[in-house]
């Protein structure tokens, strides 16, 4: 009863104050840690993210390569990848900025362990871009990864290639023919494909290609009208000053070669069925053939043959304006059914 009674009797002012005073101290030092807390994390740096974390983009931050770059080595994978869609679907980049952009999203779907479409990725930059070889950027072991892909992918693109040239040369326009037979050929020369380029058809195709080029390359230039026939003779051009123009069937004011001699072998084996095939020859001012290609094979040995016959064949040359110019031919061959 007694201690209760002390108890009781404690002041009530000196309670309040206790309690106060330890509030107040608390709230003190709750605001001191709060804002050492918050200086500390403005002052901590930032920790790199975790390969296949995905970082929020500032929609702020322009698309460039170099961020994309930046993306791809903080290991934001999907973020670059995002970005470089991104600068795709923009202003189409220059040549180099988009192998550097098809290599950065190849790399950044291998580490999203996107496999498939990497190697569609592949596939396009290929066939895009034969020629582009990877750098030190790829890992070896995706580099060679990268070439077994493009000895698989480049002997097709070749020939199709080669199809968009000759379509380019059967409807005159000539550079862009001799673009994609340089390019076809400079693929065909290329070490990844050597063995293949050795065989056929890809052998054929390389020997089409140089005929049809040298033909395109005389072609490019517009030819001139030479002017009507003069009285005084007309000085002698210096050598290799001039190559004189070749012209063709879209040129209705030449009058076309006439034939003198155009005689085809036999073959010389017998044939069970119709065979088809077409020669382009280049007459000069003479009337002489110049040369002579296969552009649609009758049979490998035959088109020897052929070329071989047809460097005998004599015309009188095509005129323009009353002079004698070169001509490109094109001869449609139909060799019929025979048994002996």
């Amino acid at each position: 009863m007694l201690s209760s009674s002390r108890s009781s009797s404690r002041p009530s002012g000196a309670t309040t104050r206790s309690r106060g005073g330890v509030s107040g101290l608390l709230i003190l030092v709750t605001v001191l840690t709060s804002g050492t807390s918050a200086q500390n994390e403005q002052s901590a740096p930032v920790a790199p993210a975790s390969p296949g974390t995905r970082l929020a983009i500032d929609v702020d931050r322009p698309s460039t390569l170099a961020a994309a770059r930046a993306l791809y080595e903080a290991a934001d994978y999907q973020n670059a990848l995002d970005m470089l869609s991104h600068l795709v679907a923009g202003k189409p980049p220059s040549r180099q900025d988009r192998q550097s952009i098809d290599l950065y999203r190849i790399l950044s779907l291998v580490a999203l362990g996107k496999r498939p479409e990497a190697d569609e990725a592949m596939t396009d930059l290929i066939t895009r871009d034969p020629l582009y070889r990877p750098g030190s950027e790829m890992p070896p072991r995706l580099r060679s990864v990268f070439a077994d892909k493009r000895r698989l992918v480049l002997p097709s693109m070749i020939q199709s290639r080669y199809t968009q040239a000759k379509n380019a040369f059967d409807r005159s326009d000539y550079k862009a023919a001799a673009e994609a037979f340089s390019e076809v050929l400079a693929a065909l020369s290329d070490p990844d494909i050597v063995e293949q380029a050795s065989r056929l058809p890809l052998s054929d195709l390389r020997l089409l290609a140089v005929g049809f080029n040298d033909l395109a390359v005389r072609a490019i230039t517009t030819p001139p009208v030479p002017p009507p026939p003069s009285t005084m003779p007309a000085p002698a051009p210096s050598a290799g000053a001039f190559r004189a123009p070749i012209y063709d069937s879209n040129h209705p004011e030449v009058s076309a070669p006439v034939t003198v001699q155009q005689d085809i072998p036999r073959f010389p084996r017998p044939l069970l069925t119709d065979r088809t095939g077409v020669l382009f020859i280049v007459i000069d001012e003479s009337g002489g053939v110049e040369s002579a290609i296969v552009t649609e094979s009758v049979d490998r040995a035959y088109d020897q043959m052929l070329v071989a016959r047809a460097k005998t064949w004599r015309y009188r040359p095509a005129t323009l304006n009353g002079v004698a110019v070169k001509y490109r031919k094109r001869i449609q061959l139909t060799l019929p059914r025979q048994t002996n």
